[in-house]
């Protein structure tokens, strides 16, 4: 794949990426996380840490998901390594902050690491369909 076609394949990943975030984290969990999670929540959003965070993270799907599944011209493929690299990604955070912070809640660990698995899964779907579509 061509340089110009990856940009174009990471835009249109992270910008499913943030639509189907900001469903969950906005409308749907909102309320299930502030209740679990509110007392650790900053005041104000790093935007800079977040910003390099997400650019990473899209990346990293990209790489460990989409890439792999296209070339392999595998759908099914690339939902498997998509919800793969969430559920390592997702665990890695919650199973830490489970082993390191004082009263997380397994609530959230479950939850969060499923929702990772989920969100990674479809935005490999729509990645792949946007390559192999579109590109």
């Amino acid at each position: 794949m061509v340089a110009a076609k990856l940009v174009q394949l990471y835009i249109a990943s992270a910008i499913l990426f943030f639509a189907i975030d900001s469903l969950w984290l906005g409308v749907i969990a909102k309320t299930f996380y502030n209740k679990h999670l509110g007392r650790f929540f900053r005041e104000r959003v790093n935007w800079t840490a977040a910003s390099i965070f997400y650019s990473l993270y899209i990346l990293g799907i990209l790489v460990f998901a989409l890439l792999p599944g296209i070339n392999s011209g595998s759908f099914a493929r690339t939902v498997i390594l998509g919800m793969l690299y969430g559920l390592f990604t997702y665990a890695t955070y919650d199973l830490t902050n489970l082993a390191t912070l004082k009263d997380w809640p397994v609530k959230i660990v479950v939850v969060d690491i499923l929702w990772g698995m989920v969100l990674c899964g479809l935005v490999s779907a729509g990645g792949f369909l946007v390559a192999t579509r579109f590109l």
